[in-house]
């Protein structure tokens, strides 16, 4: 998966039958909701040996059936003619079902019968010939026509509280070039999570710490939103609890309702339509403006003290790492209290593509996902990740290749702490046994095992000592894990947000 989001085209998933094939179940899922291109085929016994107690049987056709765009069975055999036609055929329409937009997971179920291995000096040719038929798609460029841009303008002028909002997408600089058009010509509010893509020094990235407390002010009467989800809870409450017109911008594919007021679905790419935005839309009402801008900006000021003022944790320590992080490169980060811990933070580079798995939202295969796009890039690829996705996922690391160019950053408080952020848990007698799960787990016995460079902190001097290497260029992967405690993260957490809600309101 990782390294389909990076190509943005097909790569091929090739496993054995039974257990295996529900394996990548999630990556499939992860996938379909990220909207990924891949290609999974799963080895299967003929259908009259299913529900025998035969080895590695299980029910396979359609195993995927909700997270996938489409699913194939080939032909057990092929001694006719027609049957090595039909299974080209799929073969064909699967890839390019994949590659279709919205892209996502295919399936191909391949029955095989014995004998599975070829005897001595067997041969099994594949011929493909010139005269082979391919399938080819052809996309169908869009544009606003004439009649709806017409009534688009008209609509928009009636509007004087416009917030644009990026969700989830890879880098576009044209998208980031317009975004600032409009931000600098008072056209919007431009509203950017980390994962979009899209931060920069004229959008508002610090609203996780100031939506809570709101004013009618700033209230926006027209949302036009682009990109997939957001990661801000406090954001997706501020903007369901407010009954305001929602716009949603995406040229073709199912559109969800995250915000539940959903009133236009407008088929056209973000950059063709944010174009046609900066064009004709009017400004909008200064002090609606004014207010997200001087509240973004007051955290912005006062974080940096405040975090110097915080005791050393997940939080203090991360705004060390993301000061120090490379230039360039593909920055990975876990979910949980990473994402989140980064959201509250931002992070913005010209030159730097945020990645999460954010389709499920699921800590299932971070590694995995940072090892798959280290294999496609000879840029910097680093993960920041909490102890409980880490070591989930230990087993991304189990290959035979070397990744000099990736560098792994494990945050560890050993029981994953977010439990005692949220209200709801946290207030719970049972929270210590039954939210947390305790383990007593570090990186230093795994980075031997595969190779890695390794050092562990638990200091800001340590950290910052630690850090002036980090990044350099090596011959191994680097593994720096950051010890703290889940206590103090917490309280930490709470002093800050209490600091900057006191020099706020």
């Amino acid at each position: 998966m990782g390294m389909a989001q990076q190509r943005n085209k097909p790569v091929v998933l090739i496993c054995t039958s039974g257990s295996a094939v529900l394996n990548y179940a999630p990556a499939i899922a992860e996938a379909y909701y990220q909207q990924i291109p891949l290609l999974v085929l799963t080895a299967d016994r003929p259908a009259e040996w299913i529900e025998q107690w035969d080895g590695q049987t299980i029910r396979q056709e359609n195993i995927y059936s909700s997270y996938i765009k489409s699913s194939f069975t080939f032909p057990d055999e092929v001694s006719h003619p027609d049957k090595l036609w039909h299974a080209k055929r799929i073969a064909k329409e699967a890839i390019i079902e994949s590659s279709e937009a919205p892209m996502g997971p295919v399936h191909i179920n391949i029955p095989l019968r014995e004998p599975f291995y070829p005897s001595h000096k067997e041969q099994y040719p594949f011929e493909v010939t010139d005269l082979e038929p391919t399938l080819e798609l052809h996309q169908i460029s869009s544009k606003l026509k004439e009649e709806s841009a017409v009534q688009i303008k008209s609509q928009l002028n009636k509007f004087k509280k416009v917030l644009v909002l990026a969700g989830q997408q890879r880098p576009d600089a044209k998208i980031k070039d317009l975004l600032k058009t409009i931000a600098k010509n008072h056209q919007a509010v431009v509203v950017t999570d980390v994962i979009s893509n899209m931060s920069q020094e004229s959008t508002i990235e610090h609203h996780d710490f100031f939506l809570a407390n709101q004013t009618s002010g700033m209230v926006p009467d027209l949302i036009i939103s682009f990109g997939k989800s957001i990661i801000s809870k406090a954001l997706k409450l501020f903007l369901r609890e407010n009954k305001i017109i929602h716009w949603h911008i995406q040229p073709q594919g199912q559109v969800p309702d995250p915000f539940q007021h959903l009133s236009q679905i407008i088929r056209l790419s973000p950059a063709s339509f944010l174009d046609f935005f900066q064009k004709e839309s009017p400004q909008v009402n200064a002090d609606f403006e004014q207010e997200w801008r001087n509240k973004n900006a007051t955290i912005k000021a006062n974080l940096p003290m405040v975090l110097a003022n915080a005791p050393f944790g997940e939080l203090k320590a991360l705004e060390k790492v993301l000061n120090a992080l490379p230039s360039y490169g593909k920055i990975h980060i876990a979910n949980s209290m990473a994402i989140r811990n980064v959201n509250f933070l931002g992070l913005r580079g010209d030159d730097l593509e945020i990645i999460c798995n954010r389709g499920t939202s699921g800590i299932d295969g971070s590694n995995s996902t940072a090892v798959g796009c280290t294999f496609t890039t000879k840029e910097p690829v680093v993960l920041l990740t909490g102890d409980m996705a880490f070591f989930y996922d230990r087993n991304a690391f189990w290959h035979q290749y070397n990744l000099p160019n990736l560098r792994l950053v494990l945050f560890n408080n050993h029981g994953g702490g977010i439990f005692r952020m949220i209200d709801g848990p946290a207030a719970l007698p049972e929270m210590a046994e039954y939210f947390e799960t305790h383990q007593k787990l570090s990186a230093d016995k795994m980075a031997s095992e595969y190779g890695f460079q390794y050092q562990a902190v638990q200091s800001m001097e340590a950290l910052e000592l630690a850090l002036k290497e980090f990044f350099q260029t090596s011959v191994k992967p680097k593994l720096l894990e950051i010890k703290s405690d889940s206590e103090v993260n917490t309280e930490a957490l709470k002093m800050i947000k209490a600091a900057l809600k006191a020099g706020l309101f």
